[in-house]
């Protein structure tokens, strides 16, 4: 029998419950007997494989590497992967440089398959890989729950990575841009339309860091190495999420009172 993640309320009250609770639902999550049974077989294997051409020929052993990276949905794209990961990154011509979804950068930086000793020969490389393969698992499965709270702990766990990269500032709130659920995560607690995205990048950037400023008390992606911000920012989403849906339904019922107050009462009996 497969475990669902509890998430007994919405908006912020839901997120509080799912962090209190997180240990406990983590924990009996991974215990099913599928994940458990994909986990044990890549700690058993991962080290006899060398080269990218060796991963992507064991479907299993490729399940948990993409999962890890939230790439599951390439699994039948053998010959990508093999590209993306004996590419490696060091090259600025390398394919993984070259994608606009730095997952793949990730995915190909994690396995070294470019360097003379490829991560899968290290001993803690495996435990590395299986750690984030339960996350995102789980995050996949609160995902069924609340997609809210599945942004929330995707925002969690990329921007405190985000935040301490070396890189320019621009560069992260690009990235952030570049990124589906960090974008609709930012966009929603900064009370931005979805239409957002259609202006000129260099103006979101701008309208982005500005409404960082105003709202978090910093224009910078690097106040996200705190995770207080982080949770600032999360509280932000959710409750602008839920006044989004109050909004929504509200609208809805006024247009069916409209519509009800408009007909006649013999078409209304019809469609009853």
């Amino acid at each position: 029998m497969s475990f669902a993640p509890v998430v007994p309320f919405g908006g912020y009250a839901g997120w509080s419950f799912l962090t209190r609770t997180m240990e406990a639902q983590k924990q009996a999550f991974t215990q099913q007997a599928s994940v458990q049974r994909d986990t044990d077989y890549f700690r058993e294997k991962i080290g006899s494989v060398k080269t990218a051409e060796d991963l992507v020929a064991d479907r299993r052993l490729l399940k948990v590497a993409l999962g890890a990276f939230g790439l599951q949905g390439d699994i039948n794209s053998r010959f990508f992967i093999q590209k993306v990961l004996s590419d490696g990154t060091l090259d600025n011509t390398d394919l993984a440089n070259r994608l606009a979804n730095k997952s793949y950068y990730e995915l190909a930086s994690a396995f070294a398959f470019d360097l003379a000793t490829p991560s899968t020969q290290i001993s803690t490389f495996a435990d590395e890989i299986i750690t984030a393969y339960r996350n995102r698992k789980f995050e996949e499965a609160v995902g069924t729950v609340s997609d809210e709270m599945r942004l929330a702990l995707n925002a969690r766990r990329e921007l405190e990575k985000l935040a301490g990269k070396q890189s320019s500032d621009n560069t992260k709130w690009f990235t952030i841009l570049g990124s589906a659920p960090l974008r609709s995560l930012f966009q929603t607690a900064f009370g931005l339309p979805k239409s957002f995205a259609a202006i000129d990048l260099d103006q979101q950037l701008g309208t982005m860091q500005s409404r960082a400023d105003r709202y978090l008390g910093s224009r910078e992606v690097a106040q996200f190495a705190d995770p207080a911000r982080v949770g600032d920012l999360i509280k932000l989403f959710l409750l602008r999420s839920q006044v989004q849906q109050v909004a929504s339904i509200s609208s809805g019922a006024a247009a069916l009172t409209l519509l009800q107050n408009a007909q006649p009462k013999n078409l209304l009996s019809r469609l009853a």
